[in-house]
Parts: C-alpha cells; sequence; structure tokens
C-alpha cells in the first residue's frame, strides 16, 4: 500500500497472501496494524514532506468542503486523522437524495469529474452508490449518499469504530490547531488567503 499504492486493505493483504504465503490470508496483519505500519513508514521516509502534503491536502478538502457546503459535506479517512501517504486521496461524503442535482452543481462551478457507481453491502444487503471524482491538485473522491444518512454513522475498515465525519468549520479548527505556522503563511502571506480551488483554477 505505501510503494505500491494499493489503495485497498483487503486488496492489499491478497496481493501480499499470494506473494509470501501461497494466497492464505487468515495470519496476515489487522487493517490497523497495517496502516499504523505504513504511517510510520510515511513518517521515517519522508516526514517534511508528509507534513506540508497533509496541510495542503487538509486546505483544499476545506476549499472545496465550503463550496459544496449545500450539500453537507463531511471528511473522512486519511486526511481528517493526518495518516496519509503518497498515494491517499481526499474522501469525502455528500448528501443528496438526486445526484443529478450535484452534477448540475458541478457543472455550473467548471469543475472536471467523472462518476462511477459502486456496489457495497450495507445492512445486510447489496446497495448502489454513486462515486465522483474530482480532478484537483489531489484527487478528491466524492461519495454521494441519500440525505437521512447525514446523521448515521458507518464503522471504519481499520478499527471497526464509528467513523469520525469532519464539517469544514471542524475541519479550519483542525488545520488551525495542528498546523499553525503554515496557516498564518497562508492567510496573511503573498497568497493572501487565495483558496486552494481558485489556485488550482487559475
Amino acid at each position: 500500500m505505501y510503494e505500491e499504492g494499493v489503495d485497498q486493505y483487503l486488496d492489499a493483504k491478497r496481493k501480499a497472501a499470494k506473494r509470501l504465503v501461497g494466497g492464505y490470508t487468515l495470519h496476515l496483519p489487522s487493517n490497523g496494524e497495517i496502516s499504523e505500519e505504513i504511517y510510520r513508514m510515511a513518517r521515517f521516509e519522508e516526514p517534511d514532506a508528509v507534513t506540508q502534503r497533509l496541510f495542503d491536502m487538509r486546505v483544499l478538502a476545506m476549499d472545496v468542503m465550503e463550496q459544496l457546503a449545500p450539500f453537507n459535506p463531511r471528511l473522512i479517512g486519511s486526511v481528517s486523522t493526518g495518516r496519509i501517504r503518497a498515494s491517499s486521496d481526499i474522501d469525502l461524503h455528500v448528501f443528496v437524495d438526486m445526484p443529478e442535482t450535484l452534477f448540475r452543481y458541478l457543472d455550473e462551478l467548471e469543475w472536471p469529474y467523472e462518476t462511477k457507481s459502486i456496489c457495497i453491502r450495507k445492512e445486510g444487503r447489496f446497495m448502489e452508490f454513486t462515486h465522483i471524482y474530482l480532478d484537483m491538485e489531489f484527487p478528491v473522491e466524492l461519495s454521494v449518499y441519500p440525505l437521512r444518512d447525514l446523521r448515521v454513522r458507518g464503522r471504519s475498515s481499520t478499527d471497526g469504530k464509528p467513523i469520525d465525519r469532519l464539517s469544514a468549520g471542524r475541519l479550519r479548527t483542525l488545520i488551525m490547531n495542528e498546523h499553525p505556522d503554515q496557516w498564518e503563511a497562508l492567510m496573511y502571506g503573498d497568497g493572501g488567503g487565495e483558496t486552494r480551488v481558485e489556485a488550482f483554477s487559475d
């Protein structure tokens, strides 16, 4: 996952099992153990680059979320926890009953994007969800859920705990607390507070 950019834990386990133990996955590390080791490797191999990349990804995520405010975006995953790697993307949950409404909104923003329908097992049955991929400075994935799911918290595939979904306001506070020097430079430096979305669009 760190060196080859494999996204999913299960895919990475199957690949490792095929190489190392003939495809038998029972005794491979848990998702949480894998996540911890990836984080340790990234911090060891490129500590300064990881810190800067995390700040940049969080600022872009905040800008995108503010632009998509009508759809109640929430940030999840490695950008929210800080455990990013080179292949990490920005994972956002957005909420709307008709995905076409979001498509029209993105068209009005003139943001390039691609869509994909993904079938997952939820609550004992298979359900189809729309995923939208934004072409920006860092890859952004929007997972589209119905409005009723805004107050429903799924569980993390890493540790089994309820997923902590950050609003734009909570993300801004997180950035200010964990990246105070970089935040001050962004707000009062040469950029003059220009958003990542604006800078990327120029």
